[in-house]
């Protein structure tokens, strides 16, 4: 796996914000229900517009004779076309449009978590919270573990991003300028080498060589070949210089 791959995989695959996971009840016992975790399908779609931009990712629809939906999800992943695909079901609603919107939904939501989007909610233990069978919903917010919760956004002294992403290609020229010249200013590279390493491996991704231009799945390459340019400094014998 490439370290371009890997940054994707893990931004997909990153816990969503506790505000955004619903809970609906499984199983309900008097006042207290088992609480089952899921995401709303627009988290989906927000998610693979952040990390892959809104033209990285693709889906289709195809309705079953039963009601059931197939959705075939492709996302651009390091410069390939990458499928995957699954079957949602439609819901036990009284509307007919409502049964069908929910078939789709789920097709799509059941396809994201094949490329690991909200794949660990399906590893959270059984909870159960107080739930109000009248009101048919949770008296009592259900707690989620540590591991379903995005992790702190710590700085970094040896990166040249601050605590979130560029937020376009300007803003990474930007940044990698600013780090190239410190790198440089420490001796370990000429001006402009770290630009040139980036561009590079942007280019053989099909990015293209204008940082300026680049988006959505270009921005985690771009931090990536950062740590892999940097880890490669550090490891040169003392008086050698990268020209790259």
């Amino acid at each position: 796996m490439t370290n371009s791959v890997k940054a994707i995989t893990e931004a997909l695959s990153a816990p969503f914000d506790h505000k955004e996971v619903k809970f609906k009840p499984q199983v309900v016992k008097g006042n207290r229900a088992m609480a089952l975790a899921y995401i709303d399908a627009r988290m989906i779609e927000d998610r693979l517009d952040d990390v892959l931009g809104v033209a990285g990712w693709q889906d289709e629809y195809e309705t079953l004779a039963d009601g059931s939906v197939v959705c075939r999800l492709r996302l651009k992943i390091d410069g390939e076309w990458v499928t995957k695909m699954d079957v949602g079901s439609p819901s036990e609603q009284p509307d007919g449009g409502d049964r069908m919107k929910a078939a789709f939904s789920d097709a799509l939501k059941r396809a994201a978590v094949k490329f690991g989007i909200g794949r660990y909610l399906y590893r959270l233990p059984v909870t159960w919270a107080e739930y109000d069978p009248m009101k048919k919903q949770f008296t009592q917010a259900p707690q989620l573990p540590a591991f379903a919760l995005p992790k702190p956004k710590a700085k970094s002294k040896e990166e040249p991003s601050k605590s979130a992403l560029p937020a376009d290609g300007q803003e990474l020229h930007q940044r990698l300028k600013d780090y190239d010249a410190k790198l440089a200013a420490q001796k370990l590279c000429n001006v402009g080498s770290l630009l040139t390493f980036v561009a590079q491996a942007g280019e053989e991704a099909g990015f293209g060589p204008d940082l300026t231009t680049w988006a959505g799945p270009a921005i985690p390459l771009a931090v990536a070949k950062v740590k892999e340019f940097e880890t490669q400094l550090r490891a040169m014998k003392p008086g050698q210089k990268s020209v790259a």
